[in-house]
């Protein structure tokens, strides 16, 4: 291979222009994601369809994000991380139009799908272009910037959204197309390719062979999974068990809005911090923390409770953030680094499916206290798993960074 990997330096250098468009980029984009937080609305308002049907098209987008990740890191290591991002954000500005237009069945179902395809192409490049572009050693700190833009963004359109959707809600498919349209104009403007440069004469090596012989990148996908078990018992389990102790939806809004206030206030000052300490061992305790933050759900009942939990395990997902994709980058052969992003993103999905099946199920037959106690559970198990790679980690990593 042609390309050098970066030397890793004591202390934290000024990260590069091409990082913060990508910075530019995330925030811009998730400052126009009006469409998905009402679509179901949308769905069963204007266009009449049954909440049954609404939320299956909603379903689409999610396994078109799904789908994706694959798609997304084949084509960040064959075409180029660039042009992988293009495609996203202009292809997201036309599916969002051709969405908010449609009239059929067929055709909304197909354009709901390549929203959620093409809107989550830009993951796995941007995750490899980080890893191209910046040195090891700062690589937490970046990973844990766009972390912060993608909340603070997202925080702003949830509630200017709500505001444009009394004005009509085909105007948030036109602001949320022209958003995804400008962040593409800032990455053909200020994102060069990054790709390394690998050697022509030298055989392409299928994902899948190198993926299902690597036994510590599948046990880290397997851990990743378990995480986002845990993770998305905020979005399923917790509602519902906020509801069975009496307390209003309302409520459980502004207790998970938190979330994104804690992030948005701790994030930038944790963020240094976080890229002083080690990866693995790091991302053991931050799972660790997000298990025992929803394991508090057990013992309490009340408002201030159910707060404190997400508090809790909100800290936890902000080092999980920062961390995690700089672990991929260590962890990935640099021929496939967009691809083992774009598997990771792809575990990362599968947790959203199984956490709410298991949650909500959970909660319906074994009640509370056992699925917050096995939340718990698991989290103690992810970061025993987790800790016991740490040394294959720091291995991978050297050898990597020798071999590049």
């Amino acid at each position: 291979m042609s390309a050098v990997a970066p030397v890793a330096s004591p202390t934290p250098t000024a990260l590069p222009r091409a990082f913060w468009a990508l910075w530019v980029c995330q925030l811009v984009n998730r400052l126009g994601s009006f469409v998905q937080p009402f679509l179901v609305l949308y769905l069963s308002h204007d266009r009449h369809l049954s909440a049954g049907t609404a939320g299956a098209v909603a379903a689409a987008v999610g396994a078109g994000g799904v789908a994706a990740q694959l798609v997304g890191g084949f084509l960040t290591d064959r075409i180029g991380r660039r042009l992988t991002m293009l495609i996203c954000f202009f292809g997201t500005g036309a599916a969002l139009v051709l969405l908010g237009s449609a009239r059929g069945m067929v055709m909304i179902w197909v354009t709901a799908f390549l929203v959620g395809l093409l809107g989550e192409l830009f993951r796995p490049a941007v995750q490899a272009t980080v890893a191209d572009i910046l040195q090891p050693n700062e690589r937490v700190r970046a990973y844990g910037l766009l972390f912060w833009a993608i909340n603070l963004g997202f925080s702003v359109s949830t509630v200017s959204a709500g505001l444009l959707a009394s004005v009509g809600y085909g105007l948030l498919f036109w602001l949320n197309a022209g958003t995804s349209v400008i962040a593409g104009l800032v990455v053909w403007a200020m994102v060069p390719e990054s790709r390394p440069a690998l050697d022509d004469s030298a055989p392409r090596r299928p994902l899948l062979g190198v993926a299902l012989r690597d036994t510590v990148f599948l046990l880290m996908i397997l851990i990743q999974i378990g995480y986002a078990t845990i993770y998305f018992q905020g979005y399923s389990t917790l509602p519902l068990a906020m509801a069975d102790d009496g307390l209003p939806s309302a409520t459980y809004g502004l207790v998970i809005a938190l979330n994104g206030v804690v992030i948005v206030l701790a994030q930038p000052f944790l963020g240094k911090w976080l890229a002083k300490l080690g990866r693995p061992k790091l991302l053991a305790t931050s799972m660790l923390v997000v298990g025992l933050g929803f394991g508090l759900g057990a013992f309490v009942h009340s408002w201030w409770g159910y707060g404190l939990s997400v508090v809790v395990w909100t800290i936890g997902e902000i080092g999980f953030a920062a961390v995690i994709g700089a672990v991929f980058a260590d962890l990935a052969p640099i021929d496939l680094r967009g691809r083992y992003m774009g598997l990771s993103g792809m575990a990362f999905g599968i947790g959203t499916v199984v956490g709410p099946l298991a949650g909500t199920n959970s909660l319906q037959y074994f009640g509370p206290t056992a699925t917050w106690i096995g939340c718990a559970v698991l989290g103690v198990v992810i970061f025993i798993g987790q800790y016991a790679l740490a040394p294959a980690l720091h291995a991978r990593a050297a050898t990597n960074a020798v071999t590049a």
